[in-house]
């Protein structure tokens, strides 16, 4: 079969190849499924780069939706041929931007929701869901709602009641506003903005933006320095939260709710581009480029 990995430690565009590979076997617990769409992440980039070294060589994709083509012993619930989405392993040497690739979490694809749109579930629902249990209840402020994580954290707080407030550009100001956010736009003065829209600080923020820059900004927002997450993995503001300082952890034991309720058409994650497994140089430029604008996904 064929596979995007890498055999060496580099940058991602010098170490990456569509190689041929032996076909996984799902061991105890596991399915194989015919790959019909990869998400990509920034995690793969610096999988590449030495992110949870291990042997070589190892495949990147860790978002998959396909069709179920083999059961490892103890798999249960499902059957071959079932349309499925969820994680792929990527300790092994393929992953998921592969033509078949092992799952060891997975989620029924239900109707309504196509392979692509269901391989951009995984990481954004499950980081976003982690992150706001987090930081808990309240007014939320999302900065960098434009993004896969941020988007998805803005409906999923809103589907828990709470009155939420984003920065975004116009790509996505629409269908955020549509979704009940009040938005405003991430240039200078976000604080100002911010409090005015609220009428005083918001009780909790969650920094999508990757490196914004924009954390004082987010901090006068707030009451306490503590109230803010960023899902980068370091601060140099005191006080401020990360992902990794809060304990989170993705929480992908949720991801069958949220196909469901992207199957009602109450939920989504925004796909910018769809890309052959060939072209996948041009989709680490645009992803590297910080501006996707949305998901980007390998179809098989």
């Amino acid at each position: 079969m064929r596979t995007l990995r890498f055999s060496e430690h580099g940058p991602a565009a010098q170490v990456l190849r569509v190689e041929d590979a032996a076909v996984p076997e799902p061991g105890p617990g596991r399915i194989r499924v015919a790959v019909q769409a990869c998400g990509l992440n920034p995690a793969d980039w610096a999988l590449c780069e030495g992110l949870f070294a291990g042997d070589l060589p190892r495949g990147i994709g860790l978002e998959v939706s396909g069709t179920v083509d083999a059961l490892g012993g103890g798999a249960t619930g499902v059957d071959v041929g079932d349309p499925v989405f969820g994680i792929a392993p990527f300790t092994g040497p393929t992953a998921g931007a592969s033509e078949q690739a092992l799952l060891d979490t997975w989620f029924p694809r239900p109707d309504g929701v196509d392979a692509v749109h269901a391989a951009a579930l995984p990481m954004a629902v499950g980081t976003a869901y982690a992150a706001l249990d987090a930081l808990g209840s309240g007014t939320l402020l999302v900065h960098g709602a434009g993004t896969t994580t941020g988007f998805a954290a803005a409906q999923i707080a809103l589907l828990r009641g709470a009155r939420v407030i984003v920065t975004a550009g116009e790509t996505h100001a629409a269908a955020l506003r549509s979704a009940g956010a009040e938005v405003t736009g991430y240039q200078d003065g976000i604080a100002e903005r911010v409090t005015a829209l609220a009428g005083g600080p918001v009780d909790r923020v969650l920094d999508a933006a990757p490196f914004s820059g924009k954390v004082s900004e987010l901090v006068r927002t707030v009451k306490e320095p503590g109230h803010v997450l960023k899902l980068d993995l370091s601060s140099d503001q005191p006080g401020v939260q990360t992902i990794v300082s809060s304990g989170a952890q993705p929480r992908y034991d949720v991801l069958g709710e949220f196909a469901s309720l992207a199957a009602e058409g109450r939920f989504s994650i925004p796909v910018s581009r769809i890309f052959p497994l060939d072209d996948w140089r041009a989709a680490l430029e645009l992803s590297q480029s910080r501006r996707a604008r949305g998901k980007l996904v390998l179809a098989l």
